[in-house]
């Protein structure tokens, strides 16, 4: 009876691993360049790397980047349309992976680019718009129209990109008190103090953070332990590590280039991604270089690199690290494919499987639960 017992706590243990090595894939993509529904979801095993379509949204305009809720059961994607872009909210069956539109409302800014959520907020840059945008959620997951718009000024030294203010990340700090924002056109990093259940003083500004000029902050990403950010400039190719601690307080400590040191062409740095330990980090860049670099993340801070190789495709603009580190996928804009890398979690070190997604136009990545 015990070895019954045995052989069917091992069936059940090999069946729980296998089903917590499985999850969603969502993906946002832009629609107006090739056939696109708008939000994609495959199932992915992320044991063997193998995925398959489960569902997708029905004709949304361009839901470049996408917001998941806390409880699984609601999706928020920004619509990129110039002057008539919205923030959307959908309903989620994480199982059957089934997407429906609750409603959308007007972003008040051009070209919202970027999106964060918790239980109370929804919160949007504005790339073309310069600005921040603040809905509130209702009680069945929809959006209210934008309840606070924070308007940034300014520009910076890049005449071509810097024109004016571009908002390009918003950001919660890891306690939930504060936002960063990220504004390429002036090349400062925001600091918000962070008032969920205001009616609309949601975001008071703290203070601001200047970088390198001409630098182009895009993304940032926080170490696990709180302790330091990572901030990757898109137009020289920029790394820049600032510390961080619970005040608000954020101060630049280093920088270097992601560049290599013979590369000659254009660069347009992107997405920056912690592995799910904390001790690597991830990035892309575009443009002629079209490459993943990888970091190991030392106790004090400091970043070593590990390697730099080709996306294998072209315009790497959004990239996700499955929630087991297995396996890192790549979504390029302009080949219109995702790139499915195996992970090494001791080293780092990307390998590619030679799996392909094909899809119009990928921009957005990011798992989920089924």
């Amino acid at each position: 009876m015990r070895k019954i017992y045995l052989v069917l706590f091992s069936a059940l243990s090999v069946t729980a691993v296998k089903a917590q090595n499985k999850f969603n894939l969502l993906v946002g993509t832009y629609t107006n360049t090739c056939q696109s529904n708008g939000i994609y979801v495959y199932e992915f095993d992320a044991s063997t790397g193998d995925y398959k379509l489960k569902n997708s949204s029905e004709s949304i305009v361009s839901p470049s980047y996408l917001s998941v809720s806390a409880d699984n059961k609601f999706i928020y994607a920004v619509n990129e349309n110039g002057t008539q872009s919205t923030v959307s909210s959908f309903s989620y069956d994480s199982q059957s992976g089934k997407i429906n539109l609750l409603n959308k409302n007007d972003a008040l800014g051009a070209d919202p680019c970027h999106l964060i959520n918790d239980d109370k907020n929804v919160i949007a840059a504005n790339y073309s718009g310069g600005s921040i945008a603040v809905f509130k959620k209702n009680p069945d997951g929809s959006i209210t129209e934008v309840q606070q718009l924070i308007q940034h000024e300014g520009k910076g030294p890049n005449a071509a990109r810097q024109e004016k203010a571009h908002v390009h990340m918003v950001v919660f700090s890891p306690d939930k008190k504060f936002v960063l924002s990220n504004d390429l056109g002036l090349d400062k990093v925001f600091i918000y103090k962070y008032n969920p259940t205001s009616k609309n003083e949601i975001l008071t500004l703290k203070g601001s953070v200047d970088v390198k000029p001409g630098s182009g902050p895009r993304h940032l990403t926080f170490s696990k332990d709180g302790k330091f950010v990572y901030l990757v400039q898109e137009l020289d190719g920029t790394l820049t590590t600032l510390s961080w601690d619970k005040t608000g307080s954020l101060k630049v400590v280093a920088e270097t280039s992601i560049l290599a040191k013979d590369f000659k062409g254009g660069t347009g740095a992107a997405a920056i991604k912690l592995s799910p330990d904390g001790n690597f980090l991830y990035l892309t860049d575009r443009v002629d270089a079209n490459a993943i670099s990888v970091y190991k993340i030392l106790k004090t801070g400091a970043l070593e690199l590990v390697e730099q190789q080709s996306t294998l495709g072209k315009g790497p603009r959004d990239f996700a690290i499955d929630p087991t580190g297995n396996y890192v996928l790549v979504g390029h804009q302009y080949t219109n494919d995702i790139v499915i890398f195996k992970r090494d979690t001791a080293t780092g070190k990307l390998t590619d499987t030679g799996r392909r997604i094909q899809l119009c136009s990928p921009v957005g990545l990011v798992f989920t639960k089924i």
